[in-house]
Order: structure tokens, then C-alpha cells, then sequence
């Protein structure tokens, strides 16, 4: 039933997750690209605080102290001073966003495990069609990112209650405290807020992560027909191996047969086994086989040897035993060296007196 509706029921293939890969497709969550932002950011700022504020405070009271000497304040000089409160600004904030950056970076090539793609830079005008932006603003995905926007604000919202409530009380307090302690007060809650908010938000993006790797996976689940489809792709049509490795069988036999004309020897059984063996002082110890048959390829064998003057032996036990024990190209095995020894030998004698 599964086939024939074209139910995806199989989990995707290796060759299915390379080209998807290969495509920019690669599970990642925004959330956790955004959770350790914001917490590399808070700390970031923590840590470099103290040196930023001391520039900052400097620029301004030299900045200051200069309004306070100019007699006129004209464009020039108002231009001049914004020129370099912002630079400064930009100076004292760079390794911030440097590191923030940096951050951001690596932990989205930790997602998509170093792939860096430019197809999905490419334009897309199916992006621009209202139609489509609609079904997606009202599909399984929308509602799951308007979800996750509705339980961070909601979150957001209780943990501030939460760090706030237990406060109040002390704010009535803070009329007759100096600024140092009231920046200290301030400054405690606010790291509280934070600190609660980025664990929320770090568990929400751990979620966020696990369902879209489950929503990747789920979205390139295949069909039984594509998987088999694919691994005929893969490991090629069946068929169409059966007849390579038959038309390779064919040529295998074919260069057998030119090779029994070079045989000294082809022990048979009578008809339903043939090996022909040859001996090579020079270049083998011992004899080897150069080819070998069953059934019609032994006849043919034995029609090539006889055409040829090759002798043919009949050896019923020896030809069974050759056959199953050595392969085309190996040498005769040790068990084999007196029954062969005593067929060449006899052959050679008997050539010996034919050319006598």
C-alpha cells in the first residue's frame, strides 16, 4: 500500500543527504545561532565593559571640556565633535562585534559541519510570490516559528516578573541611596533578567534543534520505489550487471581457449571436465593451469586440444580433483606433483620416439 500511494516511508539515503548537502540543504537551528549570540554577547560586553566605558568617558570629557572653551558653536565644530564621539563609539564597540561575529560564524559552520555554499545566495523569484509567502505563513513551519516568536516573548515576559516581584519592595528605598548604589541595584537585576532569559532561550533553541533536525529528516524521507530506484542508480540496473558479468565471462573464455593450443597436457573426465596444464621450466616449479571447463566449456576444451596435437588424458579422479582444487594461473598443488609428473613424463617420452 506504502508503494503504491508513493507514501514516504524510508528514511533518506547517504546519496539523498550528499546532494541535499550539496544543494546548501543542511539542518540548522536559527535559535541556537541566537542563543549563543546573545550569551557570547552578554559576557563579551561584561568583560570588555570597563575598558569601553573608560574610552568612552574619556572622549566625553574631553569633548566637554572643548564645548566648554569654544566661544561660538558652529556647524564645523558640532560635525567635528560627532565625527569623533562616533568614532571612538565605533573603536570602543569594534571588538565586541568582532567577537559576537565570530561567534556567530562558528557555530553556524558547526551546524552545517564547515559547508560553505553559494547556491542558496542565488535569487529565487518563487521567494517573491505573495501566493507562496502566504502558504508558508499558514503551513506546519509557520506555525511552529510563530510558536516559538509567541514563547520567548511569553517567557521573556514571566522571567522579568519573576526577578522584578521580589523587588519592589526595595525600590522606595533606592529615593535616599547615592547613583553608585542605584547603577549597582539596577545593574544586579538586569544581570539576573539576563542571565535566566539566555538559559530559557538556550533550552528553547536545544528544542528548536532537535525538531529541525526531525523535520530535515522527515522531509527527505523517501519511497520504497525511490530507494530501489536509487540503488539501481548506485549499484546499477541487475540486469544489466547479469549481462556485463556474462559478456565478461565470455571474453575470460575466449582468451582461455587461445591460451589451450600452448597446453601440454588436458586431463578430462571424460566429457564433463577438462584442465589443461602447462610446465615452464624456466619461469614455474611446478605445472599450472592455463584453463579449465565443465561440461560444454570441457568439450570445447578438448576439441581445441585434439585440433591442436595437445595430448588428451583420461583421469577421471585427477581431472575432479584439479578442476575443484586450482584456479586458472595458480600452479598445481604439491598432492598433484607425482600423478601429473607421471602423465607429462609419459608424454614427453612418447614425443621423444615419434621425432626418433
Amino acid at each position: 500500500m506504502a508503494e503504491s500511494s508513493g507514501e514516504k516511508t524510508e528514511q533518506p539515503t547517504g546519496k539523498k543527504l550528499d546532494d541535499a548537502r550539496k544543494e546548501g540543504n543542511v539542518p540548522q537551528s536559527k535559535e541556537v545561532t541566537i542563543a549563543i549570540t546573545m550569551v557570547v554577547s552578554f559576557y563579551a560586553f561584561k568583560m570588555l565593559y570597563p575598558l569601553a566605558s573608560s574610552q568612552v568617558t574619556g572622549v566625553l570629557t574631553d569633548q566637554i571640556k572643548s564645548v566648554s572653551e569654544v566661544q561660538t558653536l558652529d556647524d564645523s565644530f558640532l560635525q567635528t565633535l560627532f565625527v569623533r564621539l562616533g568614532l571612538k563609539y565605533a573603536i570602543a564597540s569594534f571588538p565586541i562585534i568582532l567577537i559576537v561575529g565570530i561567534a556567530g560564524a562558528i557555530i553556524t559552520l558547526a551546524q552545517t559541519k564547515l559547508l560553505v555554499n553559494f547556491k542558496s545566495l542565488k535569487p529565487k523569484f518563487d521567494r517573491m510570490n505573495p501566493i507562496q509567502g502566504i502558504k508558508k505563513l499558514f503551513s506546519l513551519k509557520g506555525f511552529i516559528e510563530v510558536l516559538k516568536s509567541l514563547l520567548k516573548i511569553i517567557v521573556l515576559i514571566v522571567i522579568i516578573y519573576i526577578c522584578i516581584k521580589d523587588k519592589l519592595n526595595i525600590l522606595p528605598k533606592l529615593i535616599d541611596s547615592t547613583i553608585e548604589d542605584v547603577a549597582h541595584f539596577t545593574g544586579n537585576v538586569i544581570s539576573d533578567i539576563i542571565n535566566k532569559v539566555l538559559i530559557a532561550f538556550a533550552a528553547i533553541a536545544v528544542g528548536d534543534y532537535m525538531y529541525q533536525r526531525y523535520s530535515y529528516i522527515k522531509n527527505l524521507r523517501m519511497t520504497k520505489q525511490e530507494v530501489k530506484e536509487e540503488y539501481k542508480n548506485i549499484e546499477g540496473d541487475p540486469q544489466i550487471k547479469g549481462r556485463i558479468k556474462q559478456k565478461q565471462r565470455e571474453m575470460a573464455n575466449q582468451r582461455m581457449m587461445q591460451d589451450v593450443p600452448s597446453a601440454d597436457v588436458v586431463i578430462k573426465n571424460p566429457t564433463h571436465f577438462a584442465v589443461a596444464l602447462k610446465y615452464d621450466r624456466e619461469n614455474n616449479g611446478a605445472p599450472f593451469v592455463i584453463a579449465k571447463g565443465q561440461d560444454r566449456v570441457a568439450l570445447r576444451i578438448i576439441e581445441i586440444a585434439e585440433n591442436s596435437d595437445v595430448a588428451v588424458v583420461e583421469n577421471i579422479p585427477l581431472a575432479r580433483a584439479l578442476y575443484a582444487a586450482v584456479d586458472i594461473g595458480m600452479e598445481i598443488p604439491k598432492e598433484f606433483y607425482n600423478p601429473v609428473a607421471e602423465i607429462l613424463a609419459h608424454i614427453y617420452s612418447r614425443d621423444k620416439k615419434d621425432l626418433n
